[in-house]
């Protein structure tokens, strides 16, 4: 039941901006799941799910990345360090980084595995990024903006 439940949850969270547990809990329920706001708490912390930015300043949840790792709060902490900000064109994602960081930054990204970027380059302030679409480097940006609590 569990198993199914958290499958359920990853699709909602897919198909509608969820943005509370109370939103989940409502939809797990008229998904024919009895769960309490308790259970849902658990599963979104055992998911490794995420608060993003959704459209008009609101936050949603969102998957970790899809291989499921955890992300280190040692690399979190560089990250939040050392970026300025995180923007994109095209499939090309631009790290800025404050003087002399870029390369740290870059090695805490590679470590966190996520599968969307195909390879990165860090100069002395800047990490270029090259992302397997258009989308999956706006949502990056979205996400990494998020979730080191940049703008």
């Amino acid at each position: 039941m569990k198993k199914e439940r958290q499958k359920k949850i990853l699709e909602l969270i897919e198909k509608y901006n969820i943005e509370t547990q109370e939103e989940l809990t409502d939809r797990l329920k008229n998904e024919g799941f009895d769960v309490t706001q308790a259970t849902a708490s658990r599963d979104i912390r055992e998911l490794n799910l995420v608060k993003v930015s959704s459209a008009g300043n609101a936050y949603k949840y969102s998957s970790a990345p899809k291989e499921d790792i955890k992300i280190s709060v040692k690399y979190m902490n560089i990250l939040k360090e050392t970026l300025i900000y995180a923007d994109y064109a095209a499939h090309t994602v631009v790290l800025k980084t404050y003087s002399g960081m870029a390369q740290a930054a870059a090695a805490a990204i590679d470590n966190m595995g996520w599968k969307e970027i195909v390879g990165s380059v860090a100069g002395d302030d800047t990490v270029l990024m090259i992302m397997r679409s258009e989308d999956s480097a706006r949502e990056f940006c979205s996400r990494f903006n998020a979730i080191v609590g940049k703008k």
